[in-house]
This record gives structure tokens, sequence and C-alpha cells, in this order.
């Protein structure tokens, strides 16, 4: 049995109590609409989104803990070529991102 969620997605009703299962490709309305409500998640995703937003992640976090570093003058060599290696992997990811529409993953406008 299907039905429609408020969207107009066709979705199973036979387990109402998890995520909904799409019986077809959601539209663009219905994607936007379950990233604000958090359930990216429950759609089928792109290993290579995944691993972007990852690389995008960690990369940034490791940026934000060696500009500090720069910010207190003790950067040497080894960490400023870590800085620009994890700039390079922001850099790609968000390429990879870019490329799919899905630069809100990692908090940036379309």
């Amino acid at each position: 049995m299907a039905t429609t969620d408020l969207i107009g997605t066709p979705v199973r009703a036979e387990h109402p109590a998890t995520a909904p299962v799409l019986t077809e490709p959601a539209s663009p309305a219905a994607v936007a609409a379950m990233r604000r409500l958090g359930w990216a998640l429950a759609l089928p995703m792109n290993p290579d989104v995944v691993r972007a937003v990852t690389e995008y992640e960690v990369a940034a976090e490791h940026a934000r803990d060696l500009a500090a570093v720069a910010a207190s003058g003790r950067m040497t060599d080894l960490d400023a070529d870590s800085l620009a290696a994890a700039v390079d992997l922001m850099a790609g990811a968000r390429a990879v991102l870019a490329d799919a529409d899905l630069l809100d993953l990692i908090g940036l406008a379309r």
C-alpha cells in the first residue's frame, strides 16, 4: 500500500514508525525538506559524497587547529605543509560536493 507524504512523494506505509521508504526518486522540495528535518541520511547517498563530506570536515578541523598554532607564532615548516595539505583536501572535497550540488552538506551556499 502506498500513500503520499505531506510533500507529495509516494512512500510505503508498511512501517510508519521508521523513516519513510521512498518508492520513487524524491522531488527537490522533498529532498530539501528532509535535509531541513535531518533526514538526509535516509536517502541513498553516493559514497563519493559521503567521503567528500568526511574529508572536508576532518580537514577543516585540522586547519582550524593549525591556524591557532600559526596565530601563536609557533608554526613549524611541517605545520605549514600540513595546513596546505588540509586546505587542498578541503578544496577537493568542496569541488566534489559542488559537482553534486550538495554544498549545503558542509554548510556552504549553493
